[in-house]
């Protein structure tokens, strides 16, 4: 992958003993290390800008996760360990860097993958902050804040409903708007709000179509199941990593030791983190847009803001502490559509901790 990085972001290649990966920094080495992680479909070119606006004496790091961008293509993700791998992948970079202990921010999957390191690498933070963060208990198929599955083979969750045109043109590398299940189109129907276009698109696209595809990867393999809507998920790849089917632990996640600040910012226009998310099978079928849906009883959207609330709540109860910030007119990526919006309530966040 070549895409062209900001002036002061540096890009290195770097190996540990479980990945090897581009990494980009901001800073200078050895400054308070703010660590970045991205989402599904996208690398860490999205975290650019952000890094960039960190106060003097931070170290910015953001690596291409596995799956994604340069990251190397031989390195699966085993999505039964749903997003264990990428945790343990993010440990070993810390270790290799040197570093201890970050601040760790995260967008959308990037967020899950900070729920798994709170369950197994808890000391490795100085503080949280989840940006549209995924869900607690995955994406998909369950029914209350408590995340119920709603059949016992989560289907409707994982790879086997991914788009197959979106997909197709993403294997072509497609970079128009001809469909509106295009890359370009995703971007900016899907992923911001209308009418925000990024000065940095063309990085942006050239990161999604960066993306590693295939059945181990994205969308990944899925099963056949007689319960509504017929799919259930794999084993292999990032989306399936993000079934509930895979996220276990609750309990642990919510009484992590240290227990450290955790800030959640989400733009109130957000598509894809949300409790009629635009991808979620029990919306879709609420909507008419597929078929059989058995009805909100049996399969409703999934509750995925009330999800994070209640699971932040109750690590506040449990002895640590969230606050909920919302960003009007911002859809999933409030850090790159309203920087003036978002980098202010970060920075006190760090500064404050």
């Amino acid at each position: 992958m070549t895409i062209a990085i900001m002036d002061g972001i540096t890009a290195k290649i770097i190996s540990t003993d479980r990945l090897t990966t581009r990494v980009l920094f901001s800073g200078e080495d050895g400054g308070i290390p703010v660590v970045f992680l991205h989402g599904n479909v996208t690398s860490a070119t999205w975290w650019e800008e952000t890094m960039l606006a960190l106060p003097a004496g931070y170290w910015g790091i953001a690596p291409d996760q596995r799956g994604f961008g340069d990251a190397d293509p031989e390195k699966k993700i085993d999505a039964t360990r749903g997003m264990g791998d990428l945790a343990d992948d993010l440990a070993a970079l810390l270790d290799h860097l040197g570093v201890e202990k970050a601040h760790m921010v995260g967008n959308s999957l990037g967020g899950m993958v900070i729920w798994e390191m709170m369950k197994l690498h808890p000391g490795r933070f100085l503080t949280i902050t989840m940006a549209d963060p995924g869900s607690p208990y995955g994406f998909g198929a369950t029914r209350d804040a408590d995340g119920t599955p709603t059949t016992p083979d989560f289907a409707g969750s994982g790879g086997g409903l991914s788009n197959p045109e979106l997909i197709q043109r993403m294997q072509s590398g497609d970079r128009t708007m001809e469909s509106q299940f295009s890359p370009l189109s995703a971007l900016r129907m899907l992923l911001v709000k209308a009418p925000f276009v990024s000065p940095r698109e063309e990085e942006l696209l050239s990161s999604m179509l960066a993306t590693h595809l295939g059945p181990q990867d994205v969308p990944g393999d899925f099963e056949q199941t007689a319960n509504w809507p017929h799919v259930a998920p794999g084993k292999w790849g990032a989306t399936n990593a993000t079934s509930p089917k895979y996220q276990t632990d609750i309990d642990k996640l919510i009484g992590m030791q240290p227990k450290v600040p955790v800030l959640w910012v989400r733009g109130d226009a957000d598509l894809v983190v949300s409790d009629t998310a635009a991808s979620d099978p029990g919306f879709l079928g609420r909507m008419g847009l597929l078929p059989g849906w058995p009805g909100e009883e049996a399969y409703p959207p999934q509750p995925m803001l009330e999800q994070i609330r209640a699971v932040l709540e109750k690590y506040a109860v449990a002895g640590g502490s969230y606050e909920e910030v919302v960003i009007e007119d911002a859809g999933h990526v409030p850090f790159l559509e309203k920087p003036d919006h978002f980098n202010p309530v970060f920075h006190q966040h760090l500064k404050e901790n």
